[in-house]
């Protein structure tokens, strides 16, 4: 019998899909319907990634510990504090003929999925190196991808660790293009991988771009490369003092890897403006009732990680800024 979105692999609790489980079973036979991956790397989002290494206290070794364990106790990588996970690259090591990608993989190719790790079946053999800079895994292990899962082949005209970098916030982009309108005012919090994609974005279809990074470095270099108008430095975390430096923003986009920085978004956003959420530390909760105790009238929008046609655009979006390549090229060397 089919089962697109995996619900046999559901260790606990019943019922519910396996984004949302506790545990899942990465060892069962492979489904009718599965697909088979040899796991060569993990990237571990911006967000589960700041946690586990504040609690290793930075020790790479400590945060590869730390992975496996979680993946040993839930099937999956998935961050029991932040919720989140990342996404993995590989090659294709079985296809069942039930999957969709039958016609066109075949074993040996190798390509990124474009789903959480959250809700990804995985056993690690061996953690070969951790990689803080990049955020990322070098790995030996297994992956099931089933029917409904996304994903993209990996491209041969940029380097692998770039791609995946890329293709691991590739949703960024995508959103910023459907929201974006020329000459709009536009705020991106946080300058790391996702908000640089952002940024280029946006400029790119002429709107008038604020980059802030809690290091104003980052968010310099933007406007040094083109990628961004102006550049502010300051803690989203006190909203308080982003007011003071930033507001009145027709679109505001939340890139930042730390929670409690939904007021700082939703008080620089103008009256009748809109808040972009592509950070996996957002509370809805803090979002929704914040806008509300400010009585602030505006547009909130979590970033789906999904939207169609997202890693071509992101992809392409790298290939023609040869800024947004060596930003990427620095944060993955």
């Amino acid at each position: 019998m089919p089962d697109p979105y995996g619900l046999r692999r559901v260790v606990r609790p019943k019922g519910v899909l396996p984004q949302q489980a506790e545990a899942l079973d990465p060892e069962l036979p492979l489904g009718d319907d599965e697909l088979l991956i040899d796991v060569e790397h993990l990237n571990i989002d911006a967000a589960s990634f700041r946690q586990l290494a504040k609690v290793a206290l930075g020790d790479p070794k400590v945060i590869g510990g730390l992975v496996a364990e979680i993946v040993r106790g839930r099937g999956k990588m998935h961050n029991p504090v932040t919720g989140s996970g990342g996404m993995l690259i590989g090659r294709v090591a079985r296809v069942a003929p039930g999957h969709p990608a039958a016609p066109e993989l075949k074993p040996g190719d190798r390509i990124a999925t474009l789903v959480s790790l959250t809700l990804t079946p995985l056993v690690l053999d061996e953690i070969v190196s951790v990689e803080p800079k990049a955020e990322r895994l070098q790995v030996r292990g297994k992956a099931v991808l089933f029917a409904s899962g996304l994903w993209a082949p990996l491209p041969d005209d940029l380097p692998l660790e770039m791609s995946l970098a890329v293709l691991d916030v590739c949703g960024a982009p995508a959103w910023v293009a459907r929201l974006v309108r020329a000459g709009m005012r536009v705020l991106v919090l946080g300058a790391g991988k996702s908000g640089s994609l952002a940024c280029a974005q946006a400029r790119k279809l002429s709107a008038q771009v604020t980059a802030l990074d809690y290091q104003g470095a980052l968010a310099e270099r933007l406007v040094r490369e083109g990628l961004a108008d102006a550049a502010l430095q300051a803690d989203a975390t006190r909203p308080l003092e982003l007011f003071a430096k930033a507001r009145d923003f027709d679109l505001v986009v939340n890139c930042a890897s730390v929670p409690g920085t939904e007021m700082a978004s939703i008080l620089a956003a103008r009256e009748g403006g809109e808040v972009l959420f592509f950070s996996m530390a957002t509370s809805f909760t803090a979002a929704a009732l914040g806008a509300e105790g400010v009585g602030k009238d505006v547009r909130l929008t979590i970033g789906n990680g999904y939207a169609r046609g997202h890693a071509r655009l992101a992809l392409d979006l790298v290939r023609g800024s040869p800024a947004l390549q060596r930003i990427f090229a620095a944060r993955v060397s």
